[in-house]
């Protein structure tokens, strides 16, 4: 299948989003780039730059994240839709079950459903900040499992929506009990996921063994990794904070408390990204995909060293 898209025309739909199922029946290795909404206009607009400056990467999607309790719902939905008609992207837009009722969550698939989104990435979701002692008995859905059931039942045009979820290489802290936790990723799979994007991981071996116990328990669609790189001292505390349990190698920390400067700490963390990407390359990842914190030149960079000067290219089957 040819990816290229109809000529951009400003203010004019382009109606060339991709429904993740083609997309993963014609590229045998994804890549990806995650957002999250600014709350300001300014950073609005600055982030809808660095995305469009993404087409010239040729990504296989980009994803927009939903606020904990739905706090970033309309800035989220408003990109998602900026998105295809300004652009040459396919979005996959974040959806979560916390602070919503399934009349919410009815309207809000509707509205993507009007406005030709055709990708939802299906979230349990984070208990919602300033809201404390929130009662989740109020949700519609505790799981994401049964939120990726209602999704599948919308007919979206007839094909439905294309459903990805979230799966932790270095288990859920939530779930302490690993086997438990799989058995937990395969009923959503088997509620009708089409793929699996993982959390942020620094070790490749994590990843793997999560693939390996996929394979085992019968989970068959594709696995993304989840990469972040590290590009400052503060961008390592907020990994530690969002990646609740995440395991930073004490070679990594090594590299990182030899650094004296931030450009230093940045070229280490683009470094061990790069080497994690080509690792995951050389044993067949099924897709790649890369947590920006909203900075794409770290990624570029990795694109760079990698040789990856259109991800069609390199992902399309021969």
């Amino acid at each position: 299948m040819n990816l290229v898209r109809a000529t951009l025309i400003p203010g004019k739909a382009i109606g060339s989003l991709m429904h993740i199922q083609d997309i993963f029946r014609d590229q045998a290795t994804t890549f990806s780039f995650e957002f999250f909404p600014p709350r300001s206009d300014r950073a609005w607009e600055e982030l809808f730059r660095s995305i469009a400056q993404l087409q010239a990467l040729a990504p296989s999607f980009v994803s927009v994240t939903y606020g904990a309790g739905g706090s970033t719902r309309e800035r989220t939905f408003d990109l998602i839709v900026r998105i295809q008609r300004e652009t040459a992207l396919t979005a996959v837009s974040h959806l979560t079950c916390v602070c919503h009722s399934r009349q919410d969550l009815g309207a809000i698939l509707e509205r993507y459903e009007q406005s030709g989104i055709e990708n939802i990435l299906a979230l349990g979701g984070d208990p919602p900040r300033g809201l404390e002692g929130y009662d989740r008995a109020q949700d519609a859905f505790q799981h994401a499992e049964q939120l990726v059931d209602f999704i599948r039942s919308r007919p979206a045009g007839g094909r439905g929506f294309g459903i990805g979820v979230a799966g932790f290489p270095e288990g859920h802290p939530a779930t302490p009990n690993r086997l438990r936790e799989l058995d937990y990723l395969k009923r959503k799979v088997d509620a009708g996921a089409d793929y699996i994007c993982t959390q942020l991981f620094f070790d490749n071996r994590d990843f793997y063994d999560f693939r390996e116990r996929c394979e085992l328990a019968g989970v068959k669609v594709p696995i993304l990794a989840g990469i972040m790189p590290i590009t400052s001292r503060e961008n390592l505390e907020r990994i530690a904070e969002l990646a609740l349990g995440a395991r930073i190698p004490a070679r990594l920390l090594r590299a990182l408390g030899r650094c004296d400067d931030s450009g230093s700490v940045a070229n280490v963390g683009v470094h061990w990204a790069t080497e994690q990407c080509r690792d995951l390359l050389d044993n067949q990842v099924r897709g790649i995909h890369f947590y920006t914190l909203n900075r794409s030149d770290a990624t570029r960079r990795i694109y760079d060293s990698l040789g990856v000067k259109d991800s069609r290219a390199l992902a399309r089957r021969p």
